[in-house]
């Protein structure tokens, strides 16, 4: 790889997202700057046009190793038919390489579907694992709350959404470091028997769990951080995240309309300027970078399909994290640990 590294290498597949290569080779470049060798990275794509897209940019000669895939699963393709039909696509070789132990994770803006059928069928489940799931992390007033499953699965049953359950709090607990992760089922309202017969029995069993259940929580408690980590099925999960990304711009551009209304308020405007740069960064899906796929026997962060610079780097990051932190194993070994019965 051209350079002394102590951890992890992060396969990113360089063919993924609406912007791709560019921000990806920029991000992983950024990425690699600031790791002072901590991890390293193979670009994984299609090399001639990543080659091409470098000269263009000027960065050629910090290029770190290229793995060629010579083909690409687009956006609108669909997914499980896609990676089975395009073996040698960016999404399937990034898996590839990680079941063959040549890389430690997997980062893809791509095709979302793809990269969950892609990790499904070369790195499998966990043993005992049922479904995976899509952590993704949402900012509060009062720290990061975890939110799964956001899309990887959407018919889900009592049991999946156990061990959604769990797996998110050992997700908070080795990588965002919450001691004692509080667990909360995304619910329409506070008491054990409301909601539909999924989400009551899933009531039952998180009860009954090792995790430290919070109960029933209802889409304000979100925000409120009422919880470290939120259990939904991946249809409801989808929706909410889609919904949460919409606000922040709706929010924002409502407030520069407020603000040119009068002379008054543009000056106010202009001395909260950096208060509202700093919230606009804080709560930004770029600074979170990756949602990582839970419950594959490995590491797989799937980026926004409209990930910048920014993004790709964090999401980079993210995947390092996970990688050291080896949260598959700790997956599998609480599950062997507690080896409950499934529902």
């Amino acid at each position: 790889m051209g350079r002394p590294v102590k951890g992890p290498v992060i396969g990113v597949d360089a063919m993924g997202g609406d912007l791709a290569p560019r921000v990806v080779i920029e991000g992983a470049l950024e990425a690699l700057r600031e790791a002072d060798s901590a991890f390293d990275v193979a670009l994984i794509g299609d090399e001639a046009v990543i080659i091409e897209e470098a000269e263009r940019l000027g960065v050629r000669d910090k290029l770190p190793r290229i793995v060629h895939a010579a083909e690409r699963v687009e956006m609108a393709e669909a997914a499980a038919s896609s990676v089975r039909r395009k073996r040698d696509s960016s999404i399937s070789v990034s898996a590839r390489l990680q079941k063959e132990h040549q890389t430690d994770a997997l980062v893809s803006a791509g095709n979302t579907g793809a990269v969950v059928a892609a990790a499904l069928f070369e790195l499998g489940r966990i043993e005992s694992i049922q479904r995976p799931a899509i952590a993704t992390v949402l900012p509060t007033p009062q720290g990061n709350v975890v939110v799964l499953d956001v899309g990887a699965t959407s018919d889900c049953k009592p049991y999946h959404l156990y061990q959604f359950a769990l797996m998110g709090s050992i997700y908070a607990r080795l990588v965002l470091h919450v001691e004692r992760p509080r667990v909360g089922l995304l619910n329409i309202g506070e008491e054990a028997e409301k909601g539909s017969e999924l989400y009551y029995e899933a009531h039952q069993l998180l009860k009954r769990s090792p995790v430290h259940f919070a109960g029933n929580v209802e889409g304000r408690d979100i925000i409120l951080g009422t919880a470290d980590v939120v259990v939904c099925d991946g249809f409801v999960g989808n929706v909410l995240l889609k919904f949460a990304e919409s606000v922040i711009p709706s929010i924002s551009s409502m407030i520069k309309d407020e603000i040119a209304r009068h002379p008054l308020s543009m000056m106010a405007g202009l001395l909260l300027k950096p208060a509202f740069h700093r919230l606009r960064r804080r709560l930004d899906y770029a600074e979170v970078g990756g949602a990582p796929l839970l419950g594959v026997d490995g590491t797989a962060i799937i980026a926004h399909g409209r990930s910048n610079v920014r993004a790709i780097k964090n999401a980079i990051r993210v995947a390092a994290r996970c990688a050291e932190a080896k949260v598959p194993d700790s997956i599998r070994t609480e599950l062997q640990r507690l080896a409950p019965e499934a529902a």
